[in-house]
């Protein structure tokens, strides 16, 4: 169920539905729609609405949209929440009788059941905001509720609070824990008497440390509850190292298969704890089918929600869950309680709701009620009207432990204590008692701002107040399932309290413990404690719980991360350090061609040098490819940079040298083309287009293009250089050692920036490429920066791949290929034709086509 958000859209629909619900007319309140849901109703001068799953399942039916949709049924009373409702109703009739609380007022009560549906909760919520269906049209209209007791469920309290929050009701949750609902900007009006998930949370993880458990599994409900209290238990425990093994969803409207499932996942694992984080409607069905499978060897840890249920503390359920350990909130006497439960009667009020099924399951007989009529089972026995409850030893009149319950109680009194000083302007015990407000001008919102305020003892000592999130003080009782005389006890054996700061102190008497393997503490863990001799080793794709032992020296005393040890595990052997070094093959094979690189570029220019008056030549710019020429020779010899041992110095070197070099090769290059361009998109040669781009705009572009360069790489070393860097993780038996970039940024922005002038180059080229001269220089530069493009794309991933050395040597290959590819492609042609066919070295071959 998602968690629900109020948008103005939506408070302005409620309230439109609201006021077509209830209209007031001449002769009272008028009721143009229902939802018929049963209530347990008193009538007062101010009303306490109160949601309770009584019966805990709906029954689902199907609509067929052509007609109004059946009413809402729901099936499986529940002895333990109807205590609940008692106990609301026993808290406003004490308060009734105490003259010192709300004095000459009365309180109501409107009490609906929610199914432990979220959607059912919002119709109830709905329904008690819309007013009382059981007016008459004759009579006064009941005041509308001034604060609600809701719910159990954390996913019903989302969707309630969500929707009636923006209109500043009050809700006091007994039993809605998910620490989502602390949430003030969301839920600005919920508060509760029961600690949030978050101390839960904190408190569970707290005894999976004290325990030692490493190797947990977890079960939660399939709902804001579970996921949100398993998830906030995770980020505990993993804290300590902890590990959970898997986490499984349970649901009380799943399938049996699906509960199956769980069970399976459950045999299969190899944990020896479960945490069921879960309600126990929800769970119920799964500790049937563990029963059923004759599961006993798990340790069971309970939260809050399902470790004191009645319907799961059976002799029939110990079997496999003996010895759960959890924690629950503070328990409470309260001896004025049992007279109240035991005078529960059918025959007081016949129409009153849920009390039959209540007669039924504690007497054992079908109450024949006058006026009344049902349709019962001929197998069923008919009571007599004689049968009493004063004498009844059944749990449900048990008054003396009460936990869920008590917080009921005390929302009730926490309601009492802010209307009182709403109404009397005073708190309560105060001499004078004079109202200061009319009881028909009480606001929600205005009980909303005092419940934060609220703060009293009760008559059981136990102070009542809430923090700025709507949450009560957190303390937990640690209890323990054991059977005592045939039957399963809640033995209390420790105790935990949250310090304001959000410490916490944690005591347990361990030796009184029951657990599922008798006195000994279960232990549960993925791998066993590794024997003297080995050490652990990681198990690949597993938890760090789950681990080899692999053979070491005796002590196991690992070796400094220089070394390595020996087969035998008693000596530490240095380990090799890996660097490409030139007198390696590769590094050999490397040198030579980057000398072969650098000597063919410096044979070039003299070539150049030396025909620098033939027309080749000068169609080809002399100045700017005597300047390629020698960027070229500098590029050629970066490669040596990156040989032998890295030291600081080579390393700021190799990549400075390596940007600034290239920077200045392609700057060369873009002044080419543009002359190129320019020079051909004239009619005829000599046009005064050409002249607009001489020789000192094209010193200018290429001393402007490599200055930008050598600023980012001056930025680089200053702000970040290059360093050489120890890598210890490739090898057991060997370091690498490299130069780190320092700065990724500044090393993909030296690399980006050559890139940018290379695009630039390989545009004006292509666009000059079918320019009409016989030897068109755009081709060739074309060409070369196509070549150069694929080699520095190809490059990158090349690079993040390749381990070690090799990073260096692909490094490497990348500048001596396109180094190669620029000098072939726009120096080979013109030396071919000065050697090979200087017939074409003349004016009137390179000029043909414009003189044809």
């Amino acid at each position: 169920m998602p968690i629900w958000q109020c948008s103005a859209n939506m408070q302005r629909g409620i309230l439109l539905f609201l006021c077509v619900l209830n209209t007031s007319t001449v002769s009272g309140c008028e009721l143009f729609g229902r939802f018929d849901m049963p209530s347990l109703f008193k009538e007062g001068d101010i009303m306490i609405g109160g949601i309770f799953p009584i019966l805990f399942k709906q029954i689902l039916s199907t609509s067929t949209f052509d007609k109004e949709p059946p009413k809402v049924q729901c099936e499986g009373f529940d002895l333990r929440i109807y205590r609940w409702t008692q106990a609301m109703i026993f808290a406003i009739e004490e308060i009734n009788n105490d003259p010192a609380l709300l004095p000459n007022i009365s309180l109501g009560y409107r009490i609906l059941n929610s199914c432990a549906s979220p959607t059912n909760a919002l119709r109830a919520a709905l329904t008690l905001a819309s007013g009382a269906e059981e007016a008459k049209a004759t009579s006064h209209c009941p005041p509308a509720i001034s604060a609600l007791i809701a719910e159990s469920g954390s996913s019903q309290s989302i969707a309630v609070a969500g929707i009636l929050g923006p209109f500043h009701m009050p809700i006091i949750s007994y039993f809605s824990t998910c620490a989502c609902l602390s949430d003030r900007t969301k839920y600005p009006t919920f508060f509760r008497t029961i600690p949030s998930d978050y101390f839960q949370a904190k408190a569970l993880a707290a005894l999976v440390k004290h325990f030692g458990w490493q190797w947990i599994g977890a079960i939660q409900s399939d709902n804001d509850y579970g996921r949100n209290g398993i998830l906030a238990f995770k980020e505990e425990v993993e804290k300590f190292g902890v590990c959970v093994a898997f986490v499984a969803s349970v649901l009380r409207t799943y399938t049996r298969d699906e509960f199956l499932e769980v069970v399976e996942i459950i045999k299969q694992s190899s944990v020896k704890v479960i945490l069921a984080f879960s309600v126990d409607g929800d769970f119920y069905p799964l500790m049937q089918e563990i029963v059923n499978h004759n599961i006993t060897g798990i340790q069971w840890i309970s939260c809050v929600a399902w470790i004191t249920s009645s319907r799961t503390s059976t002799p029939e359920m110990y079997r496999s869950f003996g010895g759960t350990v959890g924690f629950v909130m503070q328990k409470m006497a309260i001896p004025k309680l049992k007279p109240f439960l035991t005078s529960i009667n059918p025959y007081t009020d016949p129409n009153a709701p849920f009390v039959r099924d209540f007669w039924e399951i504690m007497v054992g007989c079908t109450p024949v009620l006058p006026g009344v009529h049902a349709v019962t089972d001929d197998t069923k026995k008919r009571c007599t009207g004689n049968e009493t409850l004063m004498n009844s030893e059944d749990d449900f009149f048990n008054v003396t432990q009460l936990r869920v319950t008590y917080n009921v109680y005390k929302a009730v009194y926490a309601i009492a204590h802010a209307l009182h000083q709403l109404v009397f302007c005073q708190p309560v015990g105060a001499q004078t008692v004079n109202p200061c407000l009319n009881l028909t001008d009480i606001q929600p919102k205005e009980v909303s701002k005092i419940l934060q305020r609220v703060n009293f003892t009760n008559q059981f000592g136990d102070e009542v107040f809430f923090d700025e999130n709507g949450d009560p003080p957190a303390s937990y009782d640690v209890i323990n399932w054991q059977l005592i005389n045939g039957k399963v006890q809640h033995v209390t054996l420790g105790h935990l309290s949250f310090a304001a700061n959000g410490d916490y102190k944690l005591s347990i008497e361990d030796e009184k413990i029951v657990w599922r393997t008798g006195k000994t503490v279960p232990t549960s863990v993925c791998s066993n404690v590794c024997p003297v001799g080995t050490r652990k080793a990681q198990i690949q794709g597993k938890p760090i719980c789950c681990f080899d032992c692999v053979p070491c020296a005796a002590d196991c005393t690992p070796c400094p991360k220089e070394y390595w040890s020996n087969d035998r595990k008693d000596e530490c052997i240095p380990r090799t350090i890996e660097f490409l070094k030139y007198h390696e093959p590769m590094g050999i094979a490397l040198t030579l061609v980057s000398l072969l690189g650098a000597s063919l570029s410096l044979a070039t220019m003299v070539v150049f040098i030396n025909y620098r008056e033939t027309p080749v030549i000068k169609a080809s710019n002399f100045e700017l490819s005597s300047l390629l020429l020698f960027s070229l020779f500098l590029c050629f010899l970066c490669p040596l940079t990156f040989l032998g041992r890295p030291t600081v110095w080579t390393c700021m070197l190799r990549h400075t040298a390596f940007g600034v070099t290239f920077a200045l090769c392609i700057s060369c290059v873009l002044g080419k083309t543009i002359v190129v361009v320019t020079a051909f998109k004239a009619t005829f040669p000599g046009n005064k287009i050409a002249g607009k781009f001489g020789h000192a705009q094209q010193r200018i572009i290429i001393c402007s293009c490599t200055l930008i360069q050598i600023v980012i790489c001056i930025l680089w070393l200053t702000l970040n250089p290059p360093y050489s860097h120890m890598l210890f993780t490739y090898s057991n038996k060997m370091i690498v050692l490299e130069c780190n970039t320092g700065s990724q940024a500044a090393f993909y922005a030296v690399l980006g920036y050559i890139g940018i002038l290379a695009i630039i180059c390989l545009i004006l080229a292509f666009m000059a490429r079918k320019l009409p001269d016989n030897f068109n220089e755009a081709k060739l530069i074309t060409f070369s920066m196509l070549i150069f493009c694929a080699v520095w794309i190809t490059f990158v991933p090349a690079y993040i791949s390749s381990p070690g050395k090799f990073t260096v040597a692909v490094e490497i290959f990348a500048i001596l290929s396109s180094a190669f590819g620029l000098l072939i492609c726009i120096f080979g042609p013109k030396c071919y034709i000065i050697f090979l066919k200087p017939e074409k070295n003349t004016k009137k071959h390179v000029m043909g086509k414009i003189i044809k």
